[in-house]
């Protein structure tokens, strides 16, 4: 029985495990899962992760969430050229610094300045709020700071000289704002070149066909479907930016 992955790939962290599946010819079934919609809260999809969350993985009986502990099973069970997660044990020890930092640190910032600039306006009809997102931004920047003034000073990759796991994540979460006309690389020189590097290193058109989704405009009626969701999602969303 294949490997399946469930994503929805607006969602960075779906998105780079999907790119790591991908560049690494790994075989899977892509299981699409639609959180806009509310589809990681049916009784279905709880059999796979009783937790709510995507990214989920089943591999056969076995099922595993948490986008982190999905990439190192993959990048383990198929013997993933060891720039992704290095034997040398320093190394693996910067990439494991990385991931483990990057949740609060990058993650969290980045989502939330794409939902205040996407998501919240798309499914509320009301305009972005630019105190809020200007807020929201704020909480990104000393990330930004750390990794253009400090970690990119001294080698070309986040972790290593090598692209890792940790570029990887960086990236899919730095490109959601990115992606929704916030520029957050164009005043950070080192970032910016670094975005390139790793670019090219995945490969552009695999990048693009990730980021699809996040890249072209959302279905207007999308909000109409189901107004109830629409509402709760909203609120959600206000609960969480504020």
């Amino acid at each position: 029985m294949p490997l399946e992955l469930f994503l929805d790939l607006y969602s960075p962290p779906c998105r780079a495990i999907y790119i790591f599946a991908r560049k690494n010819g790994i075989p899977f079934e892509l299981r699409p899962v639609d959180l806009g919609r509310g589809e990681h809260l049916k009784p279905e999809f709880l059999k796979v992760n009783p937790l709510r969350k995507l990214p989920a993985l089943k591999d056969g009986d076995f099922l595993l969430a948490e986008s982190v502990a999905i990439l190192l099973y993959l990048s383990h069970k198929y013997q993933a050229a060891t720039h992704w997660y290095p034997t040398e044990l320093q190394a693996r020890a910067r990439v494991d610094e990385y991931l483990a930092w990057q949740h609060t640190a990058v993650q969290l910032p980045a989502s939330n300045v794409y939902l205040c600039k996407s998501l919240l306006p798309h499914f509320s009809g009301q305009p972005v709020d630019p105190v809020q997102l200007d807020r929201l931004l704020g909480k990104l920047k000393p990330a930004l700071q750390h990794l253009d003034g400090e970690v990119l000073a001294a080698k070309p990759f986040l972790a290593t000289e090598q692209l890792s796991l940790a570029d990887l994540m960086a990236f899919t979460e730095l490109m959601q704002p990115t992606a929704v006309g916030c520029d957050i690389f164009q005043d950070w020189p080192r970032l910016a070149a670094w975005r390139a590097r790793v670019e090219a290193a995945l490969g552009p058109e695999l990048v693009q066909d990730a980021h699809r989704l996040v890249l072209q405009p959302r279905d207007p009626q999308d909000a109409q479907r189901d107004p109830k969701l629409a509402q709760e999602l909203v609120q959600r969303l206000l609960e969480r930016l504020s």
